[in-house]
């Protein structure tokens, strides 16, 4: 299951696994499958981001070039432009950014501006992005791009003779041979069996050595004479093809491309036969050797790079050079994948293979179908899900985590107030932060006064901090703490100073084992290493919340650099 002791560490964050993650996918391309232009506009592109935080994603993933089946490939220029501007925009955020790349020049550059994770579509083959990832502290993402089936046998091309005179002659030689055989065999039999009779054939393994680059070899570029001339395959795939940019430059010898551009030619070919499969699925055991014995490779090789484990997440790559049969396959081992001990990703979304087996033809109408191929995926241990409709996987999540995984987590909610009685306003959230579903208040600070912090010129503030126990997602459960400032009164409105007097404000803290970042939300809270009337009520509730605080990566100040300082004491909760 999910929530197991791994961790990921991207950068300057930590993501513990156990509730599942999600990552938002955010294509800042004209050409991707299912969303192409749809946020090609930078401005458009951050604000989908931005949203996509506040829906219930924990990273997005920012990709500037489209690895469809029959893609252009975009240079690394190109790519930089569009990307660029997006990630340094969500990480000044505080969002978990990744860059979808495989040129080491967008990694280092996205890396710079902000991205704290690497998601190589090429698996890390490329030792120009090995050396990058070896000296910096960024997450990396291992995927599997290639084609999993055995190689098969190629046979040469046999011109027959079909005149008359040919027929006699091979006849005759036949009969002759028969005639020769039969001859032979008194002299030797053995124990009923023929001496000379020639032995079944050695079956070949069913793995193959796994190459550097899991692409195969790139095919020949050869050009048809004539459309007429053209497999009806590679018709369907160029039509998909969407045409390049002037500034993008294809690249003669892309083996990703040429790989896809065959992926997509062996799942529409028709391969005529009179033997029927006894089985509905192909042999899981080479696909899976090939498949994990990448990643394992992969991974292994990191590490001796100077990579360290918990950097390392795993991805087998559904679509990528890979029937819908190969997929499902893939999918069913999740289990095995789980058990290589990396955090392992769960990249469905969208695919061909979830449109074959849900019956839904366009891309954009499968969210459903990759709802329930996730889920499968999760329940057998997949960490991370990446998914292109980040807020209505984030419902199904909470929905079904809530009755599946009873998992109390710890939290701590600022409570302040300096209008009307100030003390009885913070009686009265704690009483209704207690009837919040699935949450309850295990301990409650002191009630302090304090100094007005940002706006001075108002009326001194009554602050506590309570700790609570919650099931809740945290999205979910600050929703339910703005509900409580509005029935007591709390003015939201553009007209009230954001600083200024209010009966009641409720601050979401920290909650155990969530970051967060996003115009919502922010975890932990971005200023609560600068607020003395926060900090020094968690005295009462945790030992030396400064060195705590400090440990999860916030900036703590020293007292006196602080704001809002505690002047007193106005009693118990």
């Amino acid at each position: 299951m999910a929530n197991d002791s791994k961790t990921w560490r991207c950068g300057k964050y930590e993501l513990s696994f156990d509730r599942p993650r999600i990552m938002g996918v955010l294509n800042v391309t004209p050409d991707s499958f299912s969303d192409g232009g749809e946020h090609f506009d930078p401005d458009a592109a951050i604000e989908y981001g931005l949203a996509m935080l506040d829906a219930g994603a924990d990273i997005i993933d920012v990709g500037g070039e489209s690895t469809r089946p029959g893609f252009t490939p975009v240079n690394p220029d190109e790519e930089a432009r569009r990307v660029l501007p997006v990630v340094r925009a969500l990480a000044k955020e505080g969002a978990i950014v990744s860059i979808d790349t495989r040129h080491v020049a967008v990694a280092k550059a996205a890396v710079r501006c902000g991205a704290s994770i690497v998601n190589d579509v090429t698996g890390f083959t490329d030792p120009k992005m090995v050396e990058f990832v070896k000296t910096s502290t960024c997450g990396v993402i291992v995927m599997h791009a290639g084609e999993v089936a055995a190689p098969t046998r190629t046979h040469a091309t046999v011109q027959l003779d079909t005149s008359a005179a040919a027929f006699v002659a091979e006849k005759a030689r036949e009969a002759a041979a028969e005639a020769a055989r039969e001859a032979e065999k008194p002299a030797r039999r053995r124990r009923g069996k023929l001496l000379g009779e020639p032995k079944p054939e050695a079956k070949l393994p069913g793995g193959v050595v796994q190459p550097s680059l899991p692409f195969g070899e790139p095919e020949p570029a050869t050009e048809p004479a004539s459309e007429q001339e053209t497999p009806a395959a590679e018709q369907a795939a160029a039509a998909e093809t969407v045409a390049p940019a002037p500034e993008a430059a294809s690249e003669p010898n892309d083996h990703l491309a040429a790989m896809m551009r065959r992926s997509v030619r062996r799942e529409e070919a028709y391969v005529p036969t009179s033997q029927l499969r006894r089985f509905t699925l192909p042999d899981s055991a080479p696909i899976m050797r090939r498949v994990m014995g990448f990643l394992s490779d992969q991974a292994r090789a990191l590490i001796h790079a100077g990579v360290s484990r918990d950097r390392i997440c795993i991805d087998p790559g559904p679509g990528f050079g890979k029937t819908a049969n190969e997929d499902i396959v893939i999918q069913r081992e999740t289990a095995k994948m789980a058990s290589l001990g990396y955090p392992l990703m769960c990249a469905v979304s969208r695919k061909r293979f979830v449109g074959a087996v849900s019956g839904v033809t366009e891309a954009a109408e499968r969210d459903a179908a990759t709802f329930g191929v996730c889920l499968g995926a999760i329940q057998a241990g997949a960490n991370i899900v990446r998914v292109h409709d980040a807020a209505g996987f984030a419902q199904f999540l909470n929905g079904y985590w809530a009755v599946a995984k009873p998992q109390p987590r710890r939290a701590f909610v600022a409570v302040g107030s300096n209008l009307g009685h100030r003390c009885d306003n913070i009686r009265a959230a704690r009483d209704m932060i207690a009837e919040i579903p699935l949450t309850c208040v295990s301990n409650s600070s002191k009630i302090y006064e304090s100094e007005p912090a940002y706006e001075t010129r108002q009326d001194a503030f009554a602050n506590a901090v309570i700790e609570i126990k919650t099931e809740l997602a945290p999205l979910v459960l600050l929703d339910e703490l703005m509900k409580i400032e509005a029935e007591l009164g709390r003015d939201r409105s553009k007209k009230a100073k954001a600083n200024g007097p209010r009966t009641i404000d409720l601050d979401l803290l920290w909650m155990d084992g969530e970051t967060h970042g996003g115009k919502k939300l922010r975890l932990p809270h971005p200023l609560i290493g600068e607020r003395d009337f926060v900090l020094v009520p968690l005295e009462d509730l945790m030992h030396d919340p400064a060195r705590f605080f400090r440990y999860n990566g916030v900036e703590v100040k020293e007292p006196e650099d602080r704001v809002g300082h505690i002047v007193g004491e106005l009693g118990r909760m």
